[in-house]
């Protein structure tokens, strides 16, 4: 049985056959990340530099801007370089890394959505009690451990899927390095355990799920309440951008991993896959930016600072 060191790089799903489409590819997708780059650079530069966003709802969305430039960072530029190139290749090495991190980035930014909802809870359903439970030490607390916990579930997985044997051989029939396309090459029984980490991954996730929809049914229970209409739309222009990007990074995760057998072919996973990789954290900073007026007036400040600094 050939052992892992046999493998030495693993080949991508193109996106295309043709020269052409090649490029059109890769023309579209820069095209996608150039936007993700801009509209998440300008939510950090806002939040960092406007003190009137430095509350515990735009720290979290800091957090989540970071973590969507570093989701489609992990893996667009490699399946641009290599429809630039006309190659497939990625190295060994590099195949682990982009697993590493594309676990610990989605992860870390299911975890940071789920801290959001509770924010928004405790800002509409217990007002009085907000700077006590969402002060600035529980919200630093409550990131680092979203992150690190989306850090320890990505090395987790990353070393038990590394560690089997590959005899399969090397076609990753995905265009970025995917675990249970991965898993697919193996020649071992011990794949077994990374299912078990990838079951008890789901139910973290479903158990993150119940507890954002729980949430949402008290917070609209509570808005539904408020006497003052202004009240309301207040309350709704700061959750339903929020819950708008939860629907889609769900959405899009659900329709990768639990679509039948039956209807999955290499095609439809590689679209299927670019939807949940690709268009959220390109998306998110457009969703949060149009509901969000706070946002909206700092990223005005902050454009015309840099005309009136260009003038001068």
């Amino acid at each position: 049985m050939p052992n892992i060191s046999s493998v030495s790089e693993f080949l991508l799903l193109p996106f295309a056959d043709t020269r052409e489409l090649q490029l059109l590819h890769f023309a579209l997708f820069l095209g996608i990340y150039l936007a993700a780059l801009l509209g998440n650079g300008l939510i950090l530069s806002a939040v960092a530099c406007d003190h009137r966003l430095h509350t515990p709802m735009h720290f979290f969305l800091l957090n989540l801007a970071l973590l969507d430039l570093g989701c489609i960072s992990t893996t667009l530029p490699k399946a641009m370089a290599n429809a630039l190139w006309d190659t497939r290749a990625i190295s060994y090495q590099g195949c682990a890394a982009q697993v590493l991190f594309f676990v610990f980035f989605f992860g870390s930014e299911y975890s940071i959505l789920t801290i959001m909802a509770y924010d928004r809870y405790v800002a509409i359903c217990k007002p009085l009690h907000y700077g006590s439970l969402v002060g600035s030490r529980a919200c630093a607390q409550m990131a680092a451990a979203a992150w690190s916990s989306g850090f320890l579930n990505a090395v987790l997985h990353t070393a038990n899927t590394f560690s089997l044997p590959f005899c399969q051989g090397n076609s990753v029939d995905q265009f970025f390095c995917q675990i249970p396309q991965i898993i697919k090459l193996s020649c071992s029984d011990a794949y077994l355990q990374e299912v078990e980490l990838l079951v008890f991954s789901l139910s973290f996730v479903f158990g993150c799920f119940i507890f954002i929809v729980l949430s949402y049914v008290q917070i609209f229970r509570a808005v539904l309440r408020m006497p003052s209409e202004q009240g309301r739309h207040k309350a709704f222009s700061t959750c339903l951008p929020h819950l708008a990007v939860v629907s889609l990074f769900v959405s899009t995760g659900m329709v990768a991993y639990l679509k039948p057998p039956s209807i999955s072919s290499p095609s439809l996973d590689l679209v299927v896959a670019v939807l949940y990789s690709v268009v959220p954290p390109a998306m998110n900073p457009l969703i949060y930016s149009m509901k969000n007026q706070e946002l909206k007036d700092a990223l005005k400040r902050l454009m015309t600072a840099d005309v009136s600094k260009s003038k001068t």
